[in-house]
Order: C-alpha cells, then sequence, then structure tokens
C-alpha cells in the first residue's frame, strides 16, 4: 500500500479513537450557521487531523469541514487534503454506528489516496495508487451481478430526485446507509451503486471516492463526467458511484 494512504490510515485511527470518546450518548450537538450539528468529538478530531498532517506533509494545504464553517478555508493548489473528521454526525447522535472519519489526499483534482475509519464498527478502509485494503485485506469492487444491482442510499438524506435518477439501473435492492461508508462497501464488493442528488461537500465524499477507485470502481456526475475535486465552495454537483462497470 502507498505510503500517504498507510499515513492517512494510521491519522484516522488515531482520530476515531477521539470521536469514540465522546460516543454513546455523551455527546451534545450545537447548530452551526448552515443548521448541521457539530459536536465536541468533531472538533477534537479534526484538531488532532490536521496536526498530523502538519507533520507528515508539512506545507500542504488542508481543506477540513469544521475548519471552513469557521471561516477558515485554506487556498488549494494542484495538491491538497481533504478532511471531515466525523462524516455522518447524525448517526453518530443516533447510536447506530454507522459514522466515519474521512482524509483524502487530492492532485489535479483527483483523489489520490484516502483513508476512511469507522470507529464504532472497527472498519479502516484505505485506498492508493496500489490498491485498496480493509485492515490488510484487499478488496475490490465487484462486476454488476445479472439478478440486478444493490443500491445504497443515504440514511438520512433521501430525496425523491435520487429515487427517480436510479430507475435507470435494475435494481433489486435499496438499502440506507450513513456517512461515506457507502463508498466503502461498493469497494470492498457489497453492494453495485451509489447515487446522491442532494448536496454535498467535497470532504464528504473524497476520501470514499479514493477507496472507490483504487478498488477498480468509478465516481462521475449525473453527466457522465468524472467527479473533479477543488471546485467553487467545495461543493459537488449530483454524482453517482459504481462498483466495476
Amino acid at each position: 500500500m502507498a505510503a500517504t494512504a498507510e499515513i492517512l490510515g494510521n491519522i484516522a485511527r488515531q482520530a476515531g479513537t477521539v470521536v469514540m470518546r465522546h460516543y454513546g450518548g455523551v455527546a451534545e450537538a450545537r447548530l452551526k450557521s448552515d443548521r448541521s450539528p457539530v459536536t465536541d468529538a468533531d472538533e477534537e478530531a479534526e484538531a488532532l487531523i490536521l496536526a498530523g498532517l502538519a507533520r507528515a506533509f508539512p506545507g500542504v494545504p488542508v481543506v477540513a469541514e469544521e475548519e471552513a464553517a469557521a471561516g477558515r478555508i485554506a487556498k488549494v493548489a494542484h495538491r491538497f487534503f481533504l478532511v471531515d473528521p466525523l462524516d455522518g454526525t447524525k448517526e453518530f447522535l443516533s447510536g447506530n454506528g454507522e459514522f466515519t472519519v474521512n482524509i483524502a489526499e487530492i492532485v489535479d483534482g483527483v483523489p489520490v489516496a484516502g483513508a476512511v475509519f469507522a470507529p464504532a464498527l472497527k472498519r479502516l478502509f484505505v485506498g492508493g495508487p496500489e490498491g485498496a485494503l480493509e485492515d490488510d485485506k484487499v478488496i475490490w469492487a465487484r462486476p454488476a451481478p445479472a439478478d440486478g444491482l444493490i443500491a445504497l442510499g443515504s440514511r438520512s438524506h433521501g430525496d425523491a430526485m435520487t429515487e427517480e435518477f436510479l430507475k435507470r439501473w435494475p435494481l433489486k435492492s435499496m438499502v440506507g446507509i450513513g456517512s461515506s461508508l457507502k463508498f466503502c462497501l461498493l469497494a470492498a464488493g457489497e453492494a453495485d451503486i451509489y447515487a446522491r442528488g442532494g448536496p454535498t461537500m467535497e470532504w464528504d465524499t473524497a476520501a470514499g471516492h479514493a477507496v472507490l477507485l483504487a478498488a477498480g470502481g468509478t465516481v462521475e456526475t449525473w453527466d457522465g463526467a468524472p467527479m473533479r475535486y477543488g471546485k467553487a465552495g467545495f461543493r459537488n454537483s449530483a454524482f453517482v458511484a459504481f462498483g466495476q462497470r
């Protein structure tokens, strides 16, 4: 596994330990200006990640969710990192375990390395130029099964536009999952398609996207273009992720 992906995985594990100190009904949420929830777990985990990235990759810009919410957005160049210290805060607060720590390296708009750690589920996914792993096991996205696709959707952010979009494919079942775990389940060959029409930010998707790319999958906009990073406002348009096509 590429050195960068390993380093990101180690930092994500450490951040996950911080997150778990607040898990289990003891976290209190506050509302940010966009009305999304934030907790001490988000902020403490992000501080650890930022310090870890600064040590390992000095001088490389980092765009992180809570820093951005506070108006501190780094000026990015051809290479930068995207960080979501606690993706799936609603799942974290509800106690269902489907939340993740996300760290991704972006080079020329492409997520080239990433780590997604689900600390409550004890699942760590990393991906880079040499492939994708769950812990020490190589993972690979599966070809579309002949009897229909397993689709993944957001547990907390479903929308009618996505449901209509998914009618283009022969689905066998639809499963609601929180956070960037959806990309990782595609990467691990446990599902086949994940579409999202509602709003997302780049730090929500970049790490999972990197893992899925490393496992042989794809992520593209609804008009078929590859999904890129470093866009204005770090906002994504509607996208769809696949296992092997």
